[in-house]
Parts: C-alpha cells; structure tokens; sequence
C-alpha cells in the first residue's frame, strides 16, 4: 500500500528519512533537509552580510550538495554572501583529475567562480610522487596535511572570509572517535567545533554548515536532485586509518541508530581538566603558516621528502625541529602565487 507523506499528507512518501524515519517525499524532503541546514547556520551565526565564502569543492558527494544548497539558501534566505569555489589538485592520476572534471562542470551548472590549486605547484610535488617516496602505510598523513594548507592557501588568495567544508556529521562523529583512539586530547576538542577560528596572518575561519546532516540523507538528496557529482574512493585510501574508524561507527548505527549524534554530542560536551596543558597555536618560523610547533607539519614532512627522508615527518619530529632550522630553508611555493582578484 502507498503510504502518504508524513508531512504535507498530499503527496506518496517515496523514501524514509535515515535521520528522523519519517516517511516523506521528495518536496518535503528537499525543503527540511535545506532548512535543518539553514538552521544550522542562524543558530551558530556561520555568516555575516556581505561576506565572501570560498566552498572546499572536491567534485564529491558532500562538496556539491554544500555548493547547491548554500546557492539556495543564499537566494532564498537572502544572506548576501558571494560564494566562490576552491579546489585542490593533489596529483593522483585517475581520481583527483576526472573528479576536477565533475567540480568544472558545476562551477558552470551554479555559475560560481572556482579557483584550482595543486600540490605540484604549492609545494613541488604530486601524491602519485609522494607514494612513490613513502609508499602506501603513511600517504594519507602527508595528503591530509597538505591539502588541508593548500585549502588555506587558496583562500588567502582569493579574499575570502569563510571557508566551507563539506564535513557531514558521520565524518565528525568518524573523527571523534579517532582522536579517542589515539587519545589526542587537543583535537578531540577541536573537532566538533562547528566554526573554527586562530588568530594569525593567514587564518581564516571554517565552518561545517552540514555538520548535522547525516551521510545517507546527503547521498539521497544528491540522487533526487539529479546533482553531478563525483563518487570513485581515492585510490590511495583503503588502508586510510578513517576506514576503520568509519566501519566501527556504522556497526554502531547498525545496533543504535542515534550512535551518530550520539557521538557527537559527547565530544560537543567533553570538558578537560584544569590544569592540562594544551598545545599553543602559533606560525611556523618558515613558512609562517599556523602551527602548535616551531615548524608546521607540512615544512617538515616537506623536508623529509626533498632530502630523501619521507619518514622524517611521521610520528614526533619536534625534537628536529633547531637541526632542520639551522639547514637551508625551503622556500614555499606560495610566495609564487598572486592574489586572484574576481
């Protein structure tokens, strides 16, 4: 028997929503999946008037539906931001070049201006080279430090005053649970801050507009929408620490289907002692980039990799930290790169 939407009770509900298990159709669906989002954004005041918001675009599920509801709500909402895209190329031959594709193909479907920035150019190497040096264990550390500034660096140049991600509440849930893992105090109380901030030259703060959308709600807004996106693993990541973590979380869900939420707002009301210290956020010495070290994790996995040495930067490499120093500096690539002015 066809069963009405739970909502408008007009319409034949055509899916059950994973988050709440209302049965809804697409109209209903559509419009509070956009307003849960928008919301998100009123309660934690992510934006003001007149502000310049560059999108983290990688072609995937999560960037394009960020992209195509922030366009919505920004026009239905009237907010007055000006949204740009930004995309990062690491260099991996047959992932990341057809997925910029994908990223080309909506900067014309939501006319938004994109910029592309790559670790060829930022930092004089691509991750199908990177592999090649430290092979497949520890890639995703260096890929994930890397892509992490070189979204940073795009944003500085551009202008922009907020970043967006396309951070879903199970990559926040997956990333509490990593940081309990590995017993990383400092992150675990970073990572379910819904806007970031560090005082500094050159950082600029981000913020997780679907922090609380759920990863099947996404995919199944993505899919009644028709969205153009992009959806092959990266290659290199099967044996990515995240995989397990995210196994882990959906066998939770399988028992407790609240576990995502569940988890995160555990790590939303972790309070650590008086008295811990805690890492001080400071600029790298050389490349001037935020760091709680003397050198930033990039200079140093940087220097392992051009002096042949691409375990250098895994684990604790502080303590290298005066005998890289006194060496011959690197220069970054960004020094390279001018301001794009749209």
């Amino acid at each position: 028997m066809p069963i009405q939407c739970s909502s408008c009770a007009e319409r034949q509900a055509v899916l059950r929503r994973p988050k709440t298990g209302h049965s809804i159709c697409k109209s209903c669906f559509f419009l509070a999946f956009e307003e849960e989002i928008h919301q998100t954004i009123v309660s934690a005041r992510l934006f003001n008037r007149g502000e310049t918001v560059g999108i983290g675009a990688s072609g995937g599920k999560d960037s394009t539906v960020l992209a195509h509801v922030l366009k919505v709500l920004n026009e239905r909402h009237d907010y007055g931001l000006k949204l740009l895209l930004i995309s990062v190329d690491e260099g991996i031959t047959g992932y990341r070049d057809d997925s910029l594709e994908t990223v080309k193909r909506n900067q014309q479907q939501y006319d938004l201006p994109l910029i592309i920035l790559s670790y060829q150019q930022l930092y004089g190497w691509t991750m199908d080279a990177i592999v090649k040096q430290v092979g497949l264990k520890n890639n995703c550390t260096f890929c994930g430090v890397f892509r992490r500034q070189a979204l940073d660096r795009g944003a500085v140049m551009l202008k922009v005053d907020k970043i967006c991600t396309g951070h879903n509440a199970d990559d926040v849930a997956e990333t509490v649970l990593m940081n309990v893992l590995r017993g990383d105090v400092a992150r675990l109380r970073r990572c379910t801050v819904i806007s970031t901030s560090i005082d500094g030259e050159e950082a600029i703060p981000r913020c997780k507009p679907l922090k609380y959308a759920y990863e099947k709600e996404i995919v199944l807004y993505a899919y009644f929408n028709k969205l153009d996106y992009f959806s092959t693993e990266c290659v290199y990541s099967p044996n990515a620490y995240r995989g397990h973590a995210r196994t882990y979380l959906k066998n939770l869900e399988a028992v407790r289907p609240s576990a995502i939420m569940d988890v995160i707002h555990s790590g939303e009301n972790l309070d650590v002692k008086e008295g811990v210290k805690m890492p001080v956020q400071r600029t790298c010495s050389r490349c001037g980039y935020i760091s709680s070290q003397t050198l930033c994790k990039s200079c140093v996995l940087l220097e392992g990799l051009n002096r042949g040495l691409p375990k250098l930067g895994i684990g604790k490499h502080h303590r290298l930290h005066n005998k890289i120093l006194a060496q011959q500096p690197i220069i970054h690539q960004k020094e390279k790169l001018k301001t794009v002015e749209f």
